[in-house]
């Protein structure tokens, strides 16, 4: 089955799109990748997203236009994918859309918010779009995210050692492997140090490129304590956030007092995720991580995560084959092949569900949409190739 495999993630910068070629063989899906691509959002469109997102208010007339724009860009990445990787033609596309809200109370997930209308996906490209594939999770009694942990589980299927899969976007998720699996959202990725670059430059600049301020500035132990403090790094797992704790308004909060130096700050907010994503990780004892997303573009970041992880071995997925760009796209495109046969795309012990489901909504394309014969088994692993 030819999928392309949709996605944006909590830094809301662009959207992803890979080609992969999926078939599921006995017990072994087998991806190959035929292509990656990423289109930045719109100026216009990205002000207007990031002006709406919390703590901000969103009035429904937002949420309308947002729907609309993010799915219409959605749709020309998914056409642009489909002319670029296969020709003029594929079988589906597996569609994330982009959150806007994932509410969290007490710790349990009570719903989550993805724009991008499918409707503009099927009606440019022709083809069935699997979308909102969160929510059938969330009312099984999981958290809804991450949701990449069953495609990491069959990925790293067979590893000699126990390996961690870390993805490093806006928040960071950690799925480990092992008899009793694991997956949550360890707290911020780039989240924080994009807000600390917005705020000590007055919006001019909204990340830490190469992580050249974060290399020059100096931890402050002081604040770095008080940002521990945090309650949610010691609540258990599985366990999910997003932006509505983790933004800017959060960080104003927390420098409310004598002011560091603006690289002092981007450091000690990097060195925070360094920090939290290690002492996650501590207890399970990896012996591996194998990190990707767009944190692995910041060698500052990667060098301190390095050092806070000890002896446990860190990697990017692109030493596995897999882009470390392309990862969480690819992982999306799994799961829409998955739904496409009818077979789970959750796994219980890594969202806290109290079963396995399938995953998202169906929109038909323009010849309609047949399910495909379900396999009898689930598959137990998962190959790369291209």
């Amino acid at each position: 089955m030819r999928v392309i495999g949709l996605m944006s993630g909590t830094s809301h910068d662009a959207i992803d799109a890979v080609g992969a070629d999926i078939v599921l063989r006995d017990t072994t899906i087998q991806v190959r990748l035929v292509g990656q691509l990423s289109r930045s959002y719109p100026d216009e469109l990205r002000s207007e997203l990031i002006a709406a997102l919390p703590p901000n208010a969103m009035d429904m007339a937002t949420v309308c236009r947002l729907d609309t724009a993010i799915g219409q860009a959605f749709a020309d990445a998914a056409l642009a994918a489909m002319y670029e990787f296969f020709g003029s033609t594929a079988d589906l596309v597996a569609s994330h859309g982009q959150t806007v809200y994932h509410w969290v109370s007490d710790g349990a997930v009570k719903g989550t918010l993805q724009l991008g209308q499918p409707a503009w996906i099927a009606e440019r490209t022709g083809l069935p779009v699997v979308s909102d594939f969160r929510s059938r999770d969330i009312a099984a009694g999981g958290q809804g995210a991450p949701l990449v942990g069953l495609f990491d589980l069959l990925w790293l299927a067979g590893r000699p050692e126990r390996a961690a899969a870390l993805n490093i976007g806006g928040i960071a998720n950690v799925t480990v492997t092992g008899d009793k699996p694991v997956a949550f959202d360890t707290g911020p990725g780039n989240a924080l140090i994009d807000a600390a670059v917005e705020l000590c430059t007055g919006g001019v600049e909204h990340l830490d490129r190469d992580g050249v301020r974060a290399a020059r500035g100096d931890i402050d132990t002081d604040l770095l304590e008080t940002l521990l403090a945090e309650p949610y790094y010691r609540a258990p797992a599985p366990k999910s956030t997003g932006k509505e704790l983790f933004n800017r308004s959060y960080l104003e909060r927390v420098l409310d007092g004598p002011a560091a130096s603006a690289d002092d700050i981007v450091a000690t907010v990097t060195a925070l995720t360094a920090r939290t994503i290690a002492d996650a990780l501590a207890p399970l004892r990896p012996t591996e991580v194998v990190a990707s997303g767009g944190g692995t573009c910041n060698p500052t970041l990667m060098a301190m995560l390095g050092a806070s992880l000890g002896p446990t071995k860190l990697r990017t997925s692109d030493e596995l084959g897999l882009p470390s760009a392309a990862k969480e796209a690819t992982a999306f495109a799994v799961l829409g092949f998955l739904t496409a046969h009818g077979l789970a795309g959750s796994h219980p012990a890594c969202t806290g569900a109290s079963r396995a489901a399938v995953l998202g909504s169906i929109t038909p394309g323009a010849a309609g949409f047949t399910l495909p014969g379900a396999p009898v088994t689930m598959p137990r692993r998962l190959t790369l190739a291209g």
